[in-house]
């Protein structure tokens, strides 16, 4: 993993980002534990390391910025903890709830947690209709190709704070989504990967 330190490192200050050297060793252990779990747990179509650290890591973590400082944050849909972990990592102060309906993800991500000995972090296995928090609700709640706009506002409404705000991030601008949907308070911000030639866009809603 040493040959992925620098283009992890370079990649979080182009994107701005404060990081210490934990920071940088907890998310280069992830993607091993990626990489040595991901057959056997079904978790990603992505076996080369490299493009790993951009379309895991540092596409994970594009959406910090924008989630407003939130506390208390659900992943739904979370998968192999994608972006849940990586953003848990950079935002130690924030609390993660990270979902998904498939037990096996789930305890990969349990035992991910465990390994990175992340406090901060818990994961539920669960269908997000069937959801119900033990600590209140969200001031943020994130999904990373997980369903349509409209599905997402549905499935989470009920769990988001009052000025909480629902963060979805899509691919190419979601034009059809965003009719279907029909929310007037709604904002869409590009999303840039360095380096990397995809479009990614952020779907902000409340």
């Amino acid at each position: 993993m040493d040959a992925l330190r620098q283009p992890l490192e370079a990649g979080l200050l182009s994107l701005g980002f404060s990081f210490d050297a934990t920071q940088v060793d907890r998310l280069l252990q992830f993607l091993g534990l990626l990489e040595k779990w991901g057959s056997t747990y079904n978790l990603t179509a992505i076996r080369d390391p490299r493009a790993a650290v951009d379309l895991h890591l540092l596409d994970s973590v594009l959406v910090l910025p924008h989630l407003g400082g939130a506390s208390r944050i659900l992943d739904v849909g979370t998968g192999a903890g994608l972006p849940g972990i990586p953003l848990a990592i950079l935002m130690p102060a924030s609390q993660f709830v990270l979902i998904d309906r498939s037990a096996k993800k789930i305890r990969f991500v349990r035992q991910a947690i465990l390994e990175l000995g992340l406090v901060n972090v818990e994961a539920v296995a669960s269908r997000i209709e069937d959801f119900e928090p033990r600590e209140g609700a969200f001031d943020a709640i994130l999904a990373r190709a997980f369903a349509s706009l409209s599905e997402i506002r549905g499935m989470t409404l009920r769990l988001l704070a009052p000025e909480g705000r629902i963060a979805a991030l899509k691919g190419r601008f979601p034009e059809d989504e965003l009719a279907e949907l029909g929310v007037a308070d709604v904002e869409v911000r590009p999303l840039v990967l360095p380096g990397v030639a995809v479009e990614r866009h952020l779907v902000l809603y409340r």
